[in-house]
């Protein structure tokens, strides 16, 4: 095959970009709801319950009980981040993209440190990582994100227009990937995002690990 035939064959490819959550999706638990939980007992009861049945925005409810933390227990977040497992498969996903030239991105509701000390050396691979940071320099953390949306710290689907595509691809679990999935035309859903699909009469590919994610894009891709 001659330059200019590989250079055809390579422009004649789709454009694919995968985003995947991280709580919940990446990592086996929800990670950033537990540190909620543990770090802001009495608040994350009221405020969580609210969010998951939306009637509060997460945008409003996660900067509260994340700014309701005293910015002395910031490294008590990272070392309660450590050792949380991650969702079987994300380093033969990784690598079944990386073959095909698709990059993943990783898209969090969540906070950055926890992100990538779950993730350690693989959130390298990642070809970004969008999510809440935290500065803690005053009495308490303070929210950062560059992506606010009407509804949240981090609009997934604002993150989703950075990135040029002829095929969108979401993985996701929660209310958080709700409005992605919404726009994503092929979503892989689970526990309660499948459920809010489920009342929207979205369709969606139900998915347990990253192994069932690999199956279904080799079937589609092929």
């Amino acid at each position: 095959m001659t330059n200019d035939q590989q250079i055809s064959q390579i422009s004649n490819q789709m454009k694919r970009v995968v985003f995947c959550d991280f709580d919940g999706t990446i990592a086996i638990e929800e990670t950033f709801v537990g540190m909620l939980k543990h770090f802001t007992p009495e608040l994350s009861a009221q405020i969580i319950p609210e969010m998951y049945a939306r009637r509060l925005t997460l945008r409003a409810g996660v900067r509260q009980l994340l700014e309701s933390i005293p910015s002395e227990r910031y490294q008590e977040i990272i070392e309660f981040s450590k050792g949380k497992l991650m969702r079987p498969g994300l380093v033969e996903l990784l690598d079944f993209l990386n073959d095909r030239g698709v990059p993943f991105v990783i898209v969090s509701g969540g906070i950055r440190v926890m992100v990538e000390t779950v993730m350690g050396d693989l959130a390298a691979r990642a070809e970004a990582i969008y999510a809440v940071d935290l500065d803690p320099s005053g009495s308490h953390l303070k929210v950062l994100s560059k992506f606010e949306g009407d509804t949240e710290l981090v609009s997934k689907v604002r993150v989703m227009g950075l990135y040029e595509a002829d095929e969108q691809v979401a993985i996701g679990d929660s209310v958080t990937d709700l409005n992605m999935a919404r726009v994503a035309p092929v979503v892989f859903a689970r526990d309660r995002l499948a459920e809010y699909l489920d009342k929207e009469q979205k369709s969606y590919i139900c998915w347990n690990d990253f192994f069932d994610v690999i199956e279904s894009l080799s079937q589609r891709w092929s």
